[in-house]
């Protein structure tokens, strides 16, 4: 308890450093400044200011012009006005045993199989599998996979994205009352499913968006797009000035699940369930009042250069010509890895002043002393971050993470939650878990909230949301 009471005295008194000697020495300026009489006034200005206008003048006008310069060249705020995630119909609610007849039935229904599914041993591998997910009996699944037989096509496939994403829009809109035309970007993520014509020009289509709109259409970018289509909807508002950008985040389950005999395929089958969000960017100043967050930071890690991190999310055929995604065994040391390389470019951006000092001082320490000191210093980025978002991809993934950043329980509670809750919903997982947040009703003024994001490639993307108020939960 003594070092805990020891490192918070050192972290005030280091991060108010500045306070800590400006207000004294301002108080000892203020006091002499009292006792100024008006001789003492002009004698300072007839004996220094009027023989040095030339020097002054230009310095004044250089300090005016940059500072107008910095006000006028400056990125323009990101709000977040309103977000909304998508629940799927009740109908559509799957047990565990109820997504292990699914799983039976896709299997029964293949082609190749003659109407039997005779092997056991894959029900049993897949039942361990889901029972250790982390995943609750309350997930959803789409509706053709729900059909008996299963509808695994094109069509079904089409309906399970087109209801996700519209049912989120409708949501978006009736909280915002916000007119789809005034919609100037739009960015739609979907990384397993893009039919033609694009989601996006689906969404343009459904909503009538103004035929001028910035549309964009992200595939095949994994679960860690969601925070991609935030970093580009903010460059985009960087750029156009006063309008609105609408990001949508999906992934299609009906079309992709896995009915072949790989097992490294059919762990993925486990963790995805339906889900999606609408979130609605604004750049406008009048929108600050009523917007619930401001994006401060967005970070972009990928390490797809290196051969281990590139196929360790994968999709391809198996040995009998059946489509699905592999997961490999490294999937866990990979995301570690690339997580740590995305908080060594985030870390200095936001960590206080005495982290970043304890940092330096044991990784010169490392370097002198490489024998005596084995580790760099953790930094604790509860020090600079009230909440933590952690892509709920399972439950493995949110353990390392909660590990390698030294967390407790109650950092990753909505991680965790929203997978038991909800499953995996891929680049959308990160907008339940911040709603779940809201819900609880810890979401207070002025708090940063951490959004990471992990997906094929392999990518760790992060954006960090400071609260404007007391924010309330969505409906």
């Amino acid at each position: 308890m003594t070092s805990i009471n020891v490192k918070l005295l050192y972290h005030y008194v280091i991060t108010n450093l500045f306070n800590l000697c400006f207000f004294p020495l301002t108080a000892i300026v203020a006091g002499k400044a009292y006792r100024l009489t008006i001789d003492d006034l002009h004698h300072l200005y007839y004996s220094y200011l009027q023989h040095n206008l030339i020097t002054i003048a230009p310095l004044f006008a250089f300090t005016v012009f940059g500072s107008v310069l910095y006000i006028a060249t400056r990125p323009k705020p990101v709000y977040l006005v309103e977000y909304s995630c998508y629940l799927p119909p009740t109908h559509c609610r799957s047990s565990i045993s109820k997504v292990m007849d699914i799983f039976y039935q896709v299997r029964k229904a293949d082609p190749s199989r003659n109407g039997t599914c005779d092997d056991s041993s894959w029900l049993d591998f897949l039942r361990k599998i889901q029972e250790r997910s982390g995943l609750g009996d309350e997930t959803h699944g789409p509706e053709g996979l729900l059909q008996v037989p299963p509808r695994k096509t094109f069509a079904a496939a089409r309906e399970e994205t087109e209801q996700v994403i519209i049912g989120a829009l409708e949501n978006l809109f009736k909280n915002t009352n916000v007119n789809p035309k005034d919609i100037g970007i739009l960015v739609v993520n979907s990384s397993m499913f893009n039919p033609t014509p694009s989601l996006s020009a689906m969404v343009v289509n459904t909503f009538k968006l103004r035929s001028n709109v910035r549309s964009f259409n992200l595939g095949g970018m994994g679960c860690s797009a969601g925070v991609i289509a935030i970093d580009l909807a903010k460059d985009l508002l960087h750029v156009h000035k006063n309008t609105y950008a609408l990001v949508v985040s999906t992934e299609n389950i009906t079309y992709n699940i896995y009915a072949g005999d790989n097992r490294s395929m059919m762990v993925s089958n486990c963790l995805f369930r339906v889900g999606g969000a609408a979130i609605l960017l604004s750049n406008k100043p009048r929108d600050r009042r009523r917007s619930k967050y401001e994006l401060v930071h967005t970070v972009r890690t990928h390490t797809g250069a290196d051969d281990k991190s590139f196929r360790c999310v994968q999709q391809g055929d198996d040995e009998n010509g059946k489509t699905g995604v592999s997961l490999s065994k490294d999937i866990t040391d990979v995301a570690g890895r690339t997580v740590k390389k995305n908080i060594a470019t985030l870390g200095p951006l936001i960590l206080p002043l005495s982290e970043k000092l304890l940092f330096f001082v044991t990784f010169m320490g490392k370097k002198l002393f490489k024998d005596k000191i084995k580790h760099y210093y953790v930094p604790d980025f509860k020090l600079a971050i009230d909440h933590f978002c952690i892509h709920a991809g399972g439950k493995a993934v949110i353990d390392v993470l909660e590990k390698n950043l030294g967390l407790a329980p109650i950092d990753v509670e909505a991680s965790r939650s929203t997978l038991h809750r909800f499953g995996n919903t891929s680049s959308s997982s990160i907008w339940y878990e911040l709603a779940y947040i809201e819900a609880k009703g810890r979401m207070k003024k002025g708090n940063k909230v951490w959004q990471i994001a992990l997906g094929s490639g392999f990518k760790c993307n992060s954006a960090v949301w400071v609260a404007l108020n007391n924010v309330k939960a969505s409906k």
